[in-house]
């Protein structure tokens, strides 16, 4: 866990419902790739630790003959619900309430487990012991994140840029310098270095993939909106009374930039890095 923080169940509160709309999604190409690299067959067991709205687990659904996906925030397991009424796979799918820290939580052995984005919130020396065991001899975890190493400039699109770092700018005008999360703060951000992690855990590994991105998106104004309620450092219910104020200088701040109320972006690649729970030749996954 990160020093001088402690998880608390306000750190995506109110955020569920902005998530599809605000957040981009991963690089087309992330299924097919995960279908090679894991031999994915339609059989096996998915658990999706950390599943927010269930967007990663929802995308590989017809990889697996089930998808476990858990999540310590209701709006968070209600979204996926949705989602997966909405996709047709309510009856391979499940959704758990709890922390990664509570697991096993009687859910049995996986082929797969993945951590979209979700592994620098948790206890991950205890998470990433606790996921090895629930794996079968040879499951693979697979670490999913957007490349933060690119850029992704918009030269040549019709709309200017989403100003995120104004947007972030005007988050700490009324939140304060530093990042908040939850009822806590995170004065040095969130620790990285999973691969120290998972090798202390004794997974064998990585094998690292870039599924490329760069296809040109349009957003609108209401998505950039969506996308600040997304994140857990802009959660709306951090805004108290101020929340309507903010929404109202953001929307002005975005008018400023984008007359039209629309803007460029480019999807973001995608890394991903798997690891095998034996120390064998790495290879496809077994099929129970």
């Amino acid at each position: 866990m990160v020093a001088d923080w402690e998880w608390d169940d306000t750190l995506f509160l109110g955020t569920a419902a902005h998530y599809q709309r605000g957040r981009l999604p991963y690089a087309p190409g992330l299924a097919d790739l995960l279908a090679e690299v894991l031999g994915l067959d339609g059989r096996g067991r998915l658990v999706d630790v950390g599943c927010g709205p269930g967007t990663l687990a929802l995308s590989l659904a017809h990889l697996f003959r089930e998808i476990v996906g858990v999540d310590p925030d209701s709006g968070m397991i209600a979204e996926a619900e949705r989602g997966a009424a909405e996709s047709g796979v309510t009856g391979k799918a499940q959704w758990v309430r709890a922390r990664a820290e509570d697991l096993p939580a009687g859910l049995g052995t996986f082929t797969v487990a993945t951590f979209g984005q979700s592994f620098h919130w948790m206890d991950r020396d205890l998470v990433a012991a606790t996921v090895k065991d629930m794996l079968q001899s040879g499951g693979a975890l697979v670490h999913i994140s957007d490349l933060k190493t690119e850029t992704r400039a918009v030269d040549g699109l019709p709309h200017p840029a989403a100003p995120y770092a104004a947007v972030e700018e005007l988050v700490r005008h009324y939140l304060g310098p530093v990042r908040r999360a939850g009822r806590g703060t995170l004065p040095r951000g969130t620790p990285g270095d999973e691969a120290a992690v998972l090798t202390r855990a004794g997974f064998a590994g990585p094998q690292r993939h870039v599924v490329p991105g760069g296809q040109a998106l349009e957003r609108t104004d209401d998505d950039v909106v969506a996308w600040a309620f997304s994140m857990s450092f802009s959660a709306p219910h951090l805004f108290g009374a101020r929340r309507d104020d903010f929404e109202a200088d953001l929307r002005r701040l975005l008018r400023e930039v984008s007359p039209s109320g629309r803007f460029s972006e480019r999807r973001p690649s995608t890394e991903v890095f798997v690891w095998w729970k034996s120390t064998a030749e790495p290879g496809p996954v077994p099929t129970p």
